[in-house]
């Protein structure tokens, strides 16, 4: 885990991290922490699984585009399925605003200085959060494509999102968060015409020479171009957890645990 950004201990684990010692407070070895989050993560998915509630982790840098994506997921499936969106932010509730001004539940989580969720935060929002009548749910993760690919929340699905005013060698730069991904989608393609310098083939290459095998999307939310593929993979993620067939889930790189 992190030491230096404040992702280590999350306002979700806070209780798990320290222990008291001769009146004072210590830090305890941080392996316990990612151990206490999968058994967590595992719990949250049974109780997505008992739903029939399909759980997708939306991944991205800042400003990829997540939120404009769930707005036009929301308009294309509302009449269709129901959905509601847990948002991670450091701050603010701008983004659950957002979504709620769709008419569609959101709750927000803001993490301080915390850059990702983690599956205690997840627990807890689903506490105030009932998921009866859903099924759907979106957690749309804090922008960063570091620290969110090596927390599982219990989801049954990763995506992430590229957008074309990012370098194509994003995948290249940041495998970990794109060789975990269950889809990748190629956001803000509207820009396109005035971004020359970004290769959407160049970009799927560097996520192929990761041996993924990954659906690589290219979509506008803004005018809807490409959003019927995204669609049907979601539908399709949506059918495999109503039968009841287990997710393969994809393995990250472990985090890395200071001594």
């Amino acid at each position: 885990m992190c030491d230096t950004c404040g992702c280590n201990v999350t306002p979700g684990n806070r209780n798990l991290a320290y222990t008291p010692v001769n009146g004072t407070t210590a830090v305890s070895v941080l392996k316990s922490l990612l151990t206490h989050n999968n058994t967590q993560a595992e719990h949250n998915r049974r109780h997505f699984e008992q739903h029939g509630v399909l759980a997708i982790n939306l991944m991205s840098s800042p400003g990829a585009g997540k939120t404009a994506l769930l707005e036009a997921t929301i308009e294309a499936l509302g009449k269709e399925c129901r959905i509601s969106v847990i948002e991670g932010d450091l701050e603010t509730e701008n983004d659950a605003e957002r979504i709620r001004a769709k008419g569609v539940p959101a709750f927000q989580i803001t993490t301080g200085t915390a850059c990702h969720l983690d599956a205690h935060m997840v627990h807890g929002a689903l506490q105030a959060f009932p998921l009866e009548g859903f099924d759907i749910l979106f957690i749309e993760n804090v922008g960063n494509l570091v620290c969110p690919a090596s927390f599982d929340l219990g989801q049954h699905c990763d995506v992430t999102l590229l957008s074309v005013t990012e370098g194509d060698d994003k995948p290249a730069k940041y495998p970990v968060i794109f060789r975990a991904a269950d889809v990748v989608l190629l956001t803000k393609t509207d820009l396109l015409p005035y971004l020359d310098d970004f290769n959407p083939s160049r970009a799927e290459g560097h996520l192929r020479s990761l041996a993924s095998e990954a659906p690589f999307i290219p979509l506008s939310a803004r005018r809807g171009d490409g959003i019927d593929a995204w669609l049907d993979w979601l539908r399709g993620q949506l059918k495999t957890v109503r039968r009841g067939i287990p997710f393969a889930r994809n393995q990250t790189t472990p985090v890395q645990v200071s001594g």
